[in-house]
């Protein structure tokens, strides 16, 4: 019965049990519960609870499976509130429940992103002294990372690891990716480093991230000796691990090595696919090899793989970034059956080359046909024109999207205004984040805090307060980031007393900050090490030594961990008020905790020595 309901012949196991009641066979607990799990899958959901009815009328008391099993079939089945309810009132009612059962909810309230509920959850589970499994921290810990909480998420695995939970390199993967799609690569390959020093079993898809990784660091180097010692340790490689290696060394135009790579992969019985061709292919053609591109497509045809639309496009933007424009257009005509992705593709390709001219003719062309280019491509050029203050064709553009319901989506603008952002361009970021509003798109947390940063960059306070209270407006709830953010650009204001009407703005902007702070605490955003950090650093700045002692001490109370910056702003305190040997102090406190002091820090006590007129001091 379980094995036909696992191969999906769920009719065939009821019917089999309707046969046990025919010949008068009784059913035990295990029996039921593969019969709940039948229903479930089913969506019977009622004539579940109908079996535990028999149950009961069986005189067999439901186990811990059973009970899980029928709230797994309720999340399955859309119904995550019910089994959430479920699950309390069991709990309450002391009714054996499995971790699975957690687990499970867990696991569907994450994929709703409803992540405090999730967390509520496994609070309630350990108050029910129901040990939470890996299963259930790696629910937890993935629903983080696929919302980009990276923090949140190291700290679930950390607890995970002080409660002897065993970690596994699916919990690490996750870990790793979520890293490296935040762009923090190097965050991810010291972490890589940990999980290794931990002993914890890395498999070749946690060493595939991290190649990937480091080849878009530029350090190939490493990337290949991480690669040999994946092989070292008897984990072969597979296509994916060949494939990744090859787009580092053709990323950084080793293609000699890549192409070494390619003749060992097959020599090893690993075959080429599709993307492992369109890597080299578009190796070629960005390094100006045009002839030996078109060689591979021809060998590629040869083993038996057709060139899709990624391989047609893959080469057109690599020509373009190879400065081949005219072989990139000469190919594009050359192709039999062209389609959009290809002409998009074309608009990307005079973008790479700073060819906005070109990009935009082709775009209007293409828009006076009906031909939707895609999103990406459009936006690209509009980032290019937007840049290049031709204003005029930016908005030309925007328009014809608009008309060809190409609008760019709130992604789009946030990469749109990220970009001007990146490039100083506030009024143009701020004139397209107008605009944006104006097509009754909301912008989102991270489009504010990005503006707002910006601001605060050039010591545009008073437009980066405008925009806050914006978005306040808007009911978009600030986070610790933001304020950190505010908090800081108010702090690094001079707070010298003068009778001066910039000292008055730095007084009103050192009440600012005040209030930033205290509002934070207020809407219970507990601040992080970074934003004690700030705040450390400017009472020490402002001579309130005392202060930043007491706020250094709470950072400890509440569990968190200070960091080098930490330590160096409390250390800048001390040495302000000449206090070496409290300096001192803390460097050693530093070293006993692992914490290691970087060059600033140093040449911060060296000069506080040197000041103090200490020139000797025993370490």
């Amino acid at each position: 019965m379980n094995q036909l309901v696992e191969c999906g012949k769920v009719d065939m196991a009821l019917a089999v049990y309707q046969q046990l009641g025919r010949l008068g066979l009784s059913s035990n607990e295990y029996t039921y519960v593969i019969v709940i799990k039948a229903l479930c899958k089913k969506g019977s959901l009622e004539e579940a609870v109908e079996v535990f009815q028999e149950m009961d009328k069986a005189g067999i008391t439901p186990n811990a499976y059973a009970y899980s099993t029928y709230i797994e079939g309720l999340c399955m089945n859309g119904r995550l509130d019910l089994g959430y309810q479920l699950l309390m009132a069991w709990g309450e009612a002391k009714i054996p429940l499995s971790p699975f059962a957690y687990s499970v909810v867990i696991h569907g309230f994450c994929a709703k992103n409803k992540l405090k509920e999730a967390e509520n959850v496994l609070l309630h589970m350990e108050k029910q002294g129901v040990v939470p499994d890996v299963y259930v921290y790696r629910a937890l810990i993935s629903g983080y990372c696929n919302s980009g909480n990276i923090i949140k998420a190291l700290a679930l695995h950390d607890e995970m690891i002080l409660k002897s939970v065993k970690t596994n390199c699916v919990i690490v993967s996750l870990i790793l990716k979520c890293l490296c799609q935040m762009g923090m690569t190097s965050e991810a390959t010291n972490q890589f480093k940990v999980f290794k020093d931990m002993g914890i079993f890395l498999d070749n898809v946690c060493y595939d991230v991290i190649v990937d990784a480091l080849c878009k660091l530029g350090k190939v180097e490493e990337a290949i000796e991480l690669f040999n010692e994946m092989k070292g340790k008897k984990i072969v490689p597979d296509v994916v691990n060949y494939t990744t290696m090859i787009y580092g060394y053709c990323l950084h135009g080793k293609l000699v090595d890549a192409l070494n790579l390619f003749k060992e992969m097959k020599e090893m019985g690993c075959k080429p696919d599709i993307l492992t061709y369109n890597i080299l292919a578009a190796g070629f053609a960005r390094y100006g090899l045009v002839q030996e591109a078109f060689d591979l497509l021809y060998y590629m045809k040869m083993q038996g793989l057709e060139p899709n639309v990624v391989t047609h496009n893959m080469i057109i933007e690599g020509l373009c970034i190879g400065g081949k424009v005219k072989e990139a257009e000469a190919f594009l005509d050359g192709l039999k059956e062209k389609c959009l992705e290809n002409y998009s593709a074309m608009v990307n390709g005079y973008c790479e080359a700073d060819h906005s001219e070109k990009a935009f003719q082709l775009f209007m062309k293409l828009s006076k046909q009906g031909v939707l280019v895609r999103r990406g491509s459009c936006c690209k050029l509009l980032t290019n024109l937007l840049m290049q203050g031709d204003n005029t064709k930016a908005f030309m553009l925007l328009e014809t999207m608009l008309t060809l319901d190409t609008e760019p989506s709130n992604i789009m603008y946030h990469k749109l205004i990220a970009a001007l952002c990146r490039a100083g361009e506030m009024k143009k970021a701020r004139l397209l984040f107008e605009v944006m509003i104006d097509k009754g798109l909301t912008p989102n947390l991270i489009t504010y805090t990005m503006m707002i940063h910006c601001y605060c960059k050039v010591n545009c306070l008073r437009e980066a307060c405008h925009l806050f209270d914006d978005m306040k407006k808007r009911g978009i709830k600030p986070d610790v980031v933001l304020y950190t953010v505010l908090f800081d650009a108010h702090s690094k204001i001079n707070l010298k007393i003068s009778s001066s009407l910039d000292d008055l703005q730095s007084k009103r902007d050192a009440v600012e900050a005040s209030f930033f702070w205290n509002e934070m605490k207020k809407m219970e955003i507990r601040p992080d090490v970074i934003c004690y950090t700030v705040l450390i650093a400017r009472l020490c700045k402002s001579n309130n030594l005392e202060d930043a002692i007491r706020v250094f001490d709470e950072l400890i109370d509440r569990g968190l961990e200070p960091d080098t910056v930490t330590y160096t702003a409390l250390l800048c305190g001390y040495l302000a008020r000449g206090d070496v040997e409290r300096a001192v102090t803390l460097i050693n406190e530093m070293s006993i905790k692992g914490i290691p002091a970087d060059d600033y820090t140093k040449s911060s006590l060296h000069r506080g020595i040197l000041k103090a007129g200490k020139l000797q001091c025993r370490h």
